[in-house]
């Protein structure tokens, strides 16, 4: 039952300032249980017009806004009628309510045209969302995303400034202005170090990335972009927090004559050495490492990955910096003390990426010790991007299908939730888990990191995370 307060507020906010544009009102996904919202009877479909007045242009405006004591929200319900709701709370509590979309105004894309780009390296053809070139800034903010700041107008840095949308995540690539126009095919690019400058000034931190291209951005060039970005590591204050060094990735679907080239073997070694080399410069002068390179650079050159505790406090680990490194250091903790045999034998495969296969290889032997239990690891090229060496969250339907056909899978197949579209059942490919079952003729376990793989495999786990139908 709604509890309704007919009220007409006009608010100068400077955090949330009044909108002269079109801003859609926040459509609710769910509502939390036992909370606020549910008390106050906000059901899914709904849709937040305005908050004290304000129309909330992202989570970020409506974070801000909830942060008051006294809320007068205007609601607009399913059948599409207006509500004036009333609400006292304290001050840090949170309403219980989730959202459809972070952004309810639309999303900044890109306006860049690096030929690296992975969205451009996908078949037509597939649904709309993989399309879309997020450069937004807002997601950078709330996800971790990574933006290069051409698309910015003068009241985007104002905003970033007012409300220190700090940290933010920055595709940096090069420090040398004609280098990074170049990548980013855009004559607004050559300005990097002057806005990471208005960073500073405005004490808002990033971390920054840097796709190295053969022959491109890479040995003196990015040695000097690491060392321009470590510039603004001081002791003071440390405005670039961390560097991600990311080997270009390209697929069967990139466009042709587009410059690049893909990273051997060698290659991958003679970075890790040069960027090691870097790093212990840094650590004499800085105190931090400061740069940090990719699993990947190590799996592809067939070398070790550096320890755990080299990578600090793993400010990359979303970025695949020391993510594969800090999911065997788990594996091997959950590990330590197994059972000597499970009550109800089980065989399964577990399926990763061809480029983590050597890697996870002796986690699966001690698994394998285990009386009763039988897994057979896969790793798997893959077939969709005309990749042989893949990360596990490349893999896709079709790999799957055409990799595990007429292989031993036993009773079932389990799968890292990184392969499927967040809070779906569909890989990259637009394939949802019923189709890949049907093709193969088992069954799918989604399982969500190394605690719930290793307790789910030996048993201690109750959690069924199977496939949903599409």
């Amino acid at each position: 039952m709604w509890q309704e307060l007919n009220y007409n507020q006009d608010s100068d906010d400077l955090l949330v300032p009044n909108l002269t544009y079109k801003v859609s009102p926040a459509e609710i996904e769910s509502i939390e249980a036992n909370s606020i919202a549910q008390e106050i009877g906000f059901e899914s479909g709904d849709s937040i017009i305005s908050i004290n007045g304000k129309k909330p242009r992202d989570l970020i405006d409506y974070q801000i806004l909830i942060s008051e004591e006294i809320l007068d929200i205007s609601v607009l319900d399913k059948n599409q009628e207006i509500h004036n709701i009333s609400i006292e709370k304290d001050q840090d509590i949170n309403l219980g309510i989730n959202f459809k979309d972070a952004l309810f105004d639309s999303i900044k894309q890109c306006n860049n045209r690096c030929p690296f780009c992975f969205i451009d390296q996908q078949p037509s053809g597939k649904r709309k969302s993989l399309y879309i070139k997020d450069d937004d800034y807002r997601l950078s903010f709330l996800y971790g995303s990574y933006l290069t700041l051409t698309n910015l107008k003068k009241e985007d840095w104002e905003r970033i400034a007012t409300q220190k949308l700090s940290p933010l995540f920055i595709s940096v690539h090069a420090t040398d202005p004609t280098t990074r126009k170049k990548l980013l095919k855009n004559k607004k690019a050559g300005v990097i170090l002057d806005q990471i400058s208005w960073f500073e000034k405005n004490s808002i931190q990033i971390h920054a990335q840097i796709v190295v291209c053969p022959n491109i951005n890479d040995r003196e060039i990015l040695e000097k972009s690491i060392f321009e970005l470590a510039e603004f590591y001081k002791k003071t204050s440390q405005t670039v927090l961390s560097v991600a060094i990311v080997p270009v990735g390209l697929t069967k679907f990139r466009p042709e004559n587009d410059g690049l080239q893909s990273i051997s073997s060698e290659y991958a070694l003679k970075t890790i050495e040069q960027v090691e080399k870097i790093q212990a410069s840094l650590q004499r002068n800085l105190g931090t490492r400061f740069c940090w390179l990719a699993d990947e650079w190590y799996l592809i050159a067939g070398r070790n990955l550096p320890s755990y505790k080299t990578y600090e406090n793993m400010p990359q680990e979303s970025n695949g910096v020391g993510s594969i490194r800090s999911f065997l250091k788990n594996i091997n903790e959950k590990t330590k003390k197994l059972p000597k045999k499970i009550k109800k034998p089980k065989k399964v495969s577990w399926i990763v990426g061809k480029l983590v296969y050597e890697a996870l290889t002796p986690s699966v032997k001690k698994l394998n010790l285990i009386e009763g239990l039988k897994i057979n690891l896969y790793g798997l090229p893959s077939i969709y991007w005309g990749q042989e060496q893949v990360v596990t969250g490349l893999l896709t339907g079709e790999d799957l299908i055409s990799g595990l056909q007429n292989k031993d899978l036993g009773e079932a197949i389990y799968i890292p939730s990184i392969m499927l579209k967040v809070n779906t059942d569909l890989f990259l490919d637009d394939k949802n888990i019923k189709e890949v079952e049907n093709q193969l003729g088992t069954r799918i376990h989604v399982l969500d990191d190394s605690n719930d793989i290793i307790d789910t495999l030996i048993g201690k786990s109750n959690k069924t995370n199977t496939s949903k139908n599409a």
